[in-house]
């Protein structure tokens, strides 16, 4: 791999992020700077923890503890989805269909880490 850009994580979490920026900004006025910034932040980390610690990637361990801080706001960005599903039912059409990419991109990542811990030479 040549680049970051060539990662599937990346370029899913890209795509997400894409997704769920716009439809943060459907929620009511009231939320958009509570529950909306929070999931548009926790979103824009799972793919900017990728990059950065792809940019580490020269030091395993590095790579890891940020591929582990993308995992972990990949959970973020789904509990706040969940909490938009119950709070706003309704208001984001596509809900469902987030949550359950999420899910698969969770599993990608922790895949990944497993990966980079098995394999990654430094």
């Amino acid at each position: 791999m040549k680049s970051y850009e060539d990662l599937d994580v990346y370029q899913m979490s890209l795509s997400l992020f894409f997704k769920i920026h716009p439809a943060s900004l459907l929620l009511p006025k009231y939320e958009l700077y509570e529950l909306g910034s929070q999931i548009r932040r926790s979103s824009d980390s799972v793919n900017s923890n990728i990059v950065e610690g792809y940019g580490q990637k020269r030091y395993k361990a590095d790579f890891i503890k940020f591929l582990v801080y993308s995992h972990a706001s990949c959970l973020e960005t789904k509990g706040h989805l969940c909490k938009i599903k119950n709070l706003h039912s309704g208001l984001i059409p596509d809900i469902d269909s987030f949550i359950a990419e999420y899910d698969i991109l969770g599993a990608k990542i922790f895949n990944f880490i497993k990966y980079v811990e098995a394999n990654w030479q430094t």
